[in-house]
């Protein structure tokens, strides 16, 4: 852009020349700064709606399983967001713009995924930071970010991400004895494990040198600071161990989410969808990470 030419004067709005009359005659002085920027301030712009990423992860959870299309309270408002912009780009049917993260919605959010060209635990269902900020250009802005940080951090010697690792330390914390993992994260090495171990924020917990007490104590830490987590037993096929999964991780498997909705709703987290083993005084309301840190 060529410059001004030294001595030209920038034109005034009628606006502004009124505005600034109006401020001399009530004998009001006018800042030069004032003037300077309501001479370049553009129309506002409107503001656009806030999603929470938590609670659509929730959602995105909870929702499929489910037996009927009812949003899961508060998220409901945030996805139904989230499904207008995916049904601007093709990826979604109106008729599924509901404020139910359902398996439509997982699906689309996939291809969503994959049209950004991810694969894999990347291209999950699940919206991730990268994509889902992606997705809300123009349409909305996005609060309580959820990031599962670096997938190749570890605990105890056991693969898992930095979210995780910071929940196991919480729950350490809560703990009474120090807990050692036998299987991390973005494995599937065991075959018994369905999958659930492939992507991000499962592990499980070795659990031979505790008491029964001390076993379900660490089951309510774990629960504490946002991992839906059971104790699994002979009586279920098992060896003795903890299994756990951080709710609202976005790298979860697919197996792995659907033992989120089992946990949400009082069962096991198993193929067979029975109730949880849990004692009532080691259970604790739903919650994940974020959410606890909050307090």
């Amino acid at each position: 852009m060529s410059e001004q030419p030294r001595g030209m004067k920038t034109p005034r709005s009628r606006r502004w020349v009124l505005s600034r009359a109006a401020m001399v005659a009530a004998g009001v002085a006018v800042p030069s700064t004032w003037i300077a920027s309501n001479a370049l301030a553009d129309p506002a712009s409107p503001k656009l709606a806030e999603v929470d990423m938590e609670l659509v992860l929730v959602a995105a959870l909870v929702d499929p399983p489910k037996p009927d299309m009812a949003p899961t309270d508060p998220c409901g408002p945030h996805v139904k967001l989230v499904e207008t912009a995916m049904e601007a780009k093709k990826l979604l049917e109106g008729k599924n713009v509901d404020e139910h993260f359902g398996s439509a919605t997982v699906q689309a959010y996939a291809k969503w995924q994959e049209e950004l060209g991810y694969t894999g635990i990347d291209a999950n269902g699940l919206p991730g930071k990268t994509t889902l900020t992606k997705l809300a250009e123009g349409q909305f802005t996005i609060v309580n970010e959820v990031a599962a940080g670096d997938r190749n951090d570890s605990y105890g010697g056991e693969r898992t991400n930095t979210r995780t690792v910071e929940m196991l330390t919480k729950a350490d914390e809560l703990f009474s004895a120090e807990i050692g993992l036998t299987q991390g994260s973005y494995t599937n090495s065991n075959p018994g494990s369905a999958g659930t171990h492939d992507g991000g924020g499962v592990i499980d917990i070795g659990v031979n040198s505790l008491g029964e007490t001390e076993r379900w104590e660490l089951v309510k830490a774990l629960r504490t600071v946002g991992f839906a987590a059971w104790l699994r037993t002979p009586d279920q096929g098992f060896d003795y161990h903890i299994h756990a999964v951080g709710v609202a991780d976005p790298d979860l498997s697919s197996s792995a989410q659907a033992q989120v909705h089992d946990y949400y709703v009082g069962k096991n987290g198993l193929a067979n969808h029975d109730a949880d083993n849990t004692p009532d005084e080691y259970k604790v309301d739903f919650t994940w990470w974020e959410k606890y840190k909050r307090g």
